[in-house]
């Protein structure tokens, strides 16, 4: 295999290689020839099938080693693989060119041989621009600078430069190609012209050989390319990802405010500025700035110079942000509630039932359905809601118990305005014969005029009734459950994020 290859070049259009093999047709023309020729053209089978062998292993990876087959096989058992086959059965024919394969590591292997053959005019033209930059031939830098002065002082001239550039990269190179100058040599230089057939074949675009010297300097130039692009990325995180996922919250509020200021001075403002010798004096100065001279020069400078004040200035910055950022950074905080229920013993006692969500009124939907309530036993086991933590070490007591009885609208209630602030359920049996409340109060505490007493008169009660420990009178006509309100304040919790990862979907 030869050391290099003669004007490789990339081609990503190049198709695959197809391989055809038609033994009928051997066999047919070896049964008519004579036996004398037999033999040979055995041989030449035999080459041909050696030969499709080792392409086939060359483009599609089936002769991989016994290595490969059993890490894929062990791969394919972590790695999920997609049920092709469901999926274009089930996917329209419109949508059938956007399957592609899983993964595979003689296809991988496959496609990075393929691809390093090729990707060598990437680092060609990488070559050029950083040549062209660092001043290596001052020539061509300046003439670049002249193009780019042309294209920023008349930005209609960007129609022009790929025509331009199709002509002088590509066009004038393949017909130089195909009608070569004469050599110092040649008697007949003087009478040279670019006139006649051509005398050379035209120049191709074909991939690097694989093991070559080329295809192992594509392989460094993608290594270091790599390695370049993995410490530019890095770099830019470091100093992007603190000043604005809001770690430092000072910082990333400041530059919220000065990009919140920037935008509305562009939308306003960018109409008026001179585009065209901005983007002039940006090339100019990027390019000059890399002279090696003025390299070597802003070296010095910023070691003498700017490496010794950098702390004094993000002391600075460090001090105006703590003194004229001011960041509302209190927890947002809610303020929760709990009924504390209790139940009338047999004995004429009162006993702790549970704490539950709901105050158990009368006329709740759970009363009437006549469910139990539900809750927990004791105050420890009352958690704040998902997504929230305590922000007081205790429950406080309600004392504005007739609010909230007001904000629900209550009935059938008598209400403790002093002392411990208890709610009672009333039961109205005096007026009635069969001892059962006969009175019924929707929900705006009008009494229903379809209940009818059967002896005396009907007496008009309130939707509540206020009362306290010291009054006596009425305590006979309690029903069996009491509650009242604890609250408690309570604030949202920091949860902690999963990390982005790039790439993921």
């Amino acid at each position: 295999m030869d050391e290099f290859t003669v004007d490789a070049f990339v081609n990503r259009d190049d198709p695959i290689p197809v391989i055809s093999f038609d033994p009928q047709n051997d066999l047919s023309d070896e049964a008519n020839d004579s036996a004398s020729d037999s033999e040979r053209r055995r041989d030449r089978l035999k080459k041909h099938g050696k030969n499709l062998k080792e392409n086939i292993r060359n483009v599609t990876g089936k002769g991989s080693s016994m290595q490969d087959r059993i890490l894929e096989k062990l791969l394919q058992q972590v790695i999920p693989v997609e049920d092709l086959s469901a999926s274009r059965a089930d996917a329209p024919p419109s949508l059938d060119y956007i399957t592609r394969p899983s993964f595979s590591l003689p296809t991988m292997s496959a496609n990075f041989r393929r691809f390093n053959a090729r990707i060598g005019v990437v680092f060609v033209f990488q070559a050029k621009v950083i040549r062209l930059l660092s001043w290596h031939t001052p020539t061509h830098t300046l003439s670049f600078l002249a193009v780019y002065t042309f294209i920023c002082l008349d930005p209609y001239l960007l129609t022009v430069l790929p025509l331009a550039i199709l002509l002088l990269a590509l066009l004038i190179p393949s017909f130089i190609a195909r009608h070569p100058p004469p050599t110092a040599n040649t008697s007949n230089s003087a009478t040279y012209g670019y006139t006649g057939p051509p005398l050379a074949p035209p120049r191709t675009v074909k991939p690097v050989k694989e093991l070559s010297k080329d295809f192992f300097r594509n392989m460094r130039d993608l290594q270091n390319s790599m390695e370049d692009f993995s410490r530019v990325h890095d770099k830019i995180l470091s100093i992007i990802t603190p000043a604005t996922n809001f770690s430092n919250e000072p910082l990333s509020s400041t530059l919220f405010l000065f990009g919140f200021l920037a935008i509305i001075v562009m939308l306003t403002a960018s109409h008026l500025l001179p585009w065209r010798l901005i983007f002039l004096s940006i090339g100019w100065t990027v390019t000059g700035i890399s002279h090696p001279a003025i390299q070597k020069q802003m070296h010095t400078v910023h070691k003498q110079h700017i490496v010794p004040r950098e702390q004094q200035a993000k002391t600075l910055l460090d001090t105006w942000i703590a003194q004229d950022i001011i960041l509302d950074s209190a927890p947002e905080t809610r303020e929760v509630e709990i009924f504390e229920l209790q139940k009338l013993s047999p004995a004429g006692e009162w006993e702790s039932w549970l704490f539950t969500s709901s105050p158990y009124d009368p006329l709740s939907e759970s009363r009437i359905r006549h469910e139990r309530p539900k809750g927990t036993r004791f105050f420890e086991d009352v958690q704040p809601p998902s997504g929230w933590e305590w922000s007081e070490k205790k429950w406080a007591l309600d004392l504005w118990s007739r609010e909230w009885v007001e904000e629900r609208i209550i009935t059938g209630v008598e209400v403790e305005t002093e002392g411990e602030r208890w709610v009672y359920d009333i039961r109205y049996t005096s007026d009635f014969d069969d001892g059962e409340n006969a009175l019924a109060y929707g929900m705006d505490g009008e009494r229903d005029s379809q209940v009818t007493p059967k002896k005396g008169k009907r007496k008009v009660l309130p939707t509540w009734e206020e009362g306290s420990d010291a009054e006596s009178e009425g305590r006979g006509r309690r029903g069996e459950w009491r509650r009242r309100r604890w609250v408690r304040m309570v604030k949202r919790k920091w949860q902690p994020r999963r990390s982005v990862s790039e790439g993921s979907r």
